[in-house]
């Protein structure tokens, strides 16, 4: 028994799943082969069945299976519009760079009180009629940061020894306090959808249970999966990544109970997979269900990010769009970052690399003292639902783009497995961003929001020293400085730099208010404030 949980929970490392209905495995009728091979031979694509004739009866069922989720043809369609994604046309065609109009931006950095106050009451109201939800991109994880956990899992470094999950879900927790108290309600909800990828799914839903959901209840925190599609090689191939995944021990431990093996390669679709996944998890049914109207979208990798941010629902709302995104200010002309910009006309985002140095360079004629081109893309949403209910129609116009990888796979012709030591394939994937030009710009608005504030990405492994947990630990221990300082009370520190700062809890202070009772206080450094005391 020992021996078959830890198998178990091997199983649940590869994202393999055992099909437990109590039936046995079996093939595919012939007539269903048959038509299968026919479909993949048309598209060139026999490949994937060349050692189907070599399984077991549950790899034949299971490579079946999923072959059957793939249409080989629009995969072949996709791929070449990804390798050859511009025509002559749009070769000989100029494009036109301007920032978003003033009509569309609103910054926090330069708007008056008055406006920040109305937004952020209007955001409370919505969210305590039950109008507002949010969506987070998870479908990362850590290896970059050393780990094979998902991202939201990893503990940054804070006293508090917080996970990035839990940080957020503090967030939302007091997002509801604070409406609650507002309304003088005691039962405000804002469901928290929490999109995965394959091998995310499984521990990010046993972290949550593990967490008891971080107090929000797990009715309101919904966890579902995006899609994925087959890697390609640089031949346009589908690649096969095992002839069967499971084999020795598992087989003989699971007789009888076949194993869901993934024997093609497959990848995460990217983050604009976000639109199809809402429709096939059935996120969007619950959303139309419970009455949302206001959704806010943003990735796990931020530690600053201000989750169910009630002033930017409340911007978002008072300009009536279906699409709304927050930016920071860029650094210098030279930082390597996307931005928001109106691209012939329309709202766009273009990269770092697709502008010459003279337009980065720019300067506002308005700000001589900033940059014309300035608002960097944050992959931080909002969405109305209105739109959302509007995917059928456009999301099949969503471009694929292309990720030359080192891609593990089975060569066909010999049975062996193949690690690549340079890029041998592609993986397709959609940018969430990509949507953004099929709207008018009347139905798009951009937000300036404080760096320090709101923005501090975690990218790179400890000891990088740019966007690494360090940095990240050290933004978060920076703005609670900053909040008691603000507050009127005191931060001293005796150590280096690793010893500055106040973590203050989220359910203590959601954006620096509530925290007069630190008035003419003294902090020692590194503190954690997790309550009134």
């Amino acid at each position: 028994m020992a021996v078959k949980e830890t198998v178990n929970n091997l199983l649940d490392k590869l994202n393999l799943s055992s099909k437990d209905s109590g039936l046995p495995p079996k093939e595919p009728e012939d007539q269903e082969l048959k038509e299968l091979q026919e479909r993949y031979a048309k598209a060139d694509q026999g490949q994937v069945f060349a050692f189907y004739d070599s399984l077991d009866t549950a790899g034949k069922e299971s490579l079946y299976n999923q072959l059957s989720t793939i249409d080989p043809k629009y995969i072949n369609e996709i791929t070449q519009k990804a390798l050859h994604p511009n025509s002559k046309k749009d070769q000989d065609t100029r494009t036109s760079l301007e920032p978003l109009p003033e009509s569309a931006t609103a910054s926090i950095l330069d708007s008056g009180t008055e406006d920040i106050e109305k937004w952020y009451s209007s955001g409370l109201d919505l969210v305590a009629d039950g109008k507002v939800a949010v969506v987070l991109m998870a479908g990362g994880q850590g290896t970059r940061l050393g780990s094979s956990a998902p991202k939201g899992c990893f503990d940054i470094g804070l006293p508090s020894e917080k996970s990035l999950f839990q940080i957020q879900a503090e967030r939302i927790w007091k997002v509801q306090r604070l409406s609650e108290k507002k309304h003088g309600k005691t039962d405000v909800v804002i469901p928290w959808y929490v999109m995965t990828s394959g091998p995310t799914r499984g521990p990010t839903q046993k972290f949550f249970e593990e967490h008891d959901y971080f107090g929000l209840g797990k009715d309101n925190v919904i966890i579902f999966e995006q899609g994925i599609l087959p890697c390609i090689s640089n031949e346009g191939k589908i690649l096969l990544e095992s002839k069967s995944k499971a084999s020795g021990i598992l087989n003989e431990l699971y007789k009888g109970r076949p194993l869901m093996h993934k024997q093609v390669a497959v990848a995460p679709d990217g983050n604009g997979g976000i639109y199809q996944a809402l429709i096939t998890s059935k996120v969007r049914t619950d959303m139309r269900e419970r009455g949302i109207q206001h959704i806010h979208a943003y990735c796990v990798d931020n530690c600053l990010v201000k989750v169910a941010d009630p002033v930017f629902i409340g911007f978002s709302a008072s300009k009536d769009v279906d699409i709304a995104t927050k930016v920071v200010r860029k650094r210098s002309a030279e930082e390597p970052v996307g931005l928001i910009i109106l691209k012939d006309g329309k709202p766009d985002v273009v990269e770092y690399s697709e502008i010459d140095s003279s337009t980065a360079q720019a300067k506002d004629t308005k700000q001589p003292d900033v940059l014309k081109f300035r608002a960097a893309n944050i992959v931080n949403h909002y969405y109305s639902f209105r739109f959302l209910e509007t995917i059928e129609e456009w999301s099949h116009e969503l471009p694929h783009h292309v990720a030359r990888k080192k891609i593990p796979y089975i060569d066909t012709e010999k049975g062996e497995t193949i690690k690549p030591e340079k890029p041998n394939g592609i993986k397709l994937e959609q940018f969430v961003f990509d949507v953004f030009p099929m709207l008018e710009l009347k139905r798009f608005a951009s937000m300036e929001v404080k760096r320090e504030e709101e923005f501090s990405p975690l990218k790179n492994a400890k000891g990088t020293g740019e966007d690494d947990p360090d940095t990240s630990r050290q933004d978060i221990m920076n703005q609670g400085m900053r909040w008691v300082q603000e507050a009127g009370g005191t931060v001293v520190s005796e150590g280096g730099a690793d010893s500055t700062g106040v973590e203050i809890s989220p359910l203590i202070s959601y954006g620096g208010e509530g925290l007069d009772f630190l008035k003419n206080r003294t902090i020692k450094a590194p503190a954690v404030i997790e309550k009134e005391e």
